[in-house]
């Protein structure tokens, strides 16, 4: 009795271990990190046509986030970026302070379509770069990106 109790206590918890041990249920995975910001990461996608440019973002969400952005990153993946969700969206000005690399800051319109492009900005520059109206995001990309990939005002941006 006392042997087939441990055996049964043994089944459960192996059956609990193995990949089909949760009975068929997904098991959701942690979310993803970035490694040096400590960000969630989520994909994005910007499409154009019949075109669609997938990308890894680091979601940079309160007002300490947004004000850090990438400061002081070295480098970031061609297929990487970060995204500054703007609640309640508005009007958006983003400078290059302490910036070590130049990116391409890419403006979101609230109908979540690209409004203009600041290209190539100048690392360390505190020269204001504009949104051309309210935005409900901001997307940023290493410098020249968005030409390398066509991306224009007036495409479709999901996350």
């Amino acid at each position: 009795m006392k042997n087939g109790l441990i055996l049964g206590i043994m089944a459960v918890v192996l059956g609990a271990c193995s990949p089909g041990g949760t009975g068929g249920a997904k098991v959701p995975a942690a979310p993803a990190v970035h490694a040096e910001s400590g960000l969630r990461i989520i994909p994005l996608s910007v499409t154009r046509g019949d075109k669609v440019h997938r990308f890894r973002v680091e979601v940079a969400n309160t007002g300490q986030e947004q004000a850090r952005g990438l400061m002081f990153r070295t480098a970031m993946g061609p297929n990487e970026g970060m995204i500054f969700p703007m609640v309640p969206p508005r009007n958006a000005a983003f400078w290059m302070k302490n910036t070590v690399i130049s990116l391409d800051i890419i403006f979101i319109g609230t109908d979540r379509r690209v409004l203009n492009i600041g290209a190539n900005t100048v690392p360390y520059s505190e020269d204001a770069v504009p949104s051309a109206g309210s935005v409900s995001a901001v997307l940023e990309l290493n410098a020249g990106r968005a030409a390398e990939l066509g991306i224009v005002p007036g495409d479709k941006v999901e996350w």
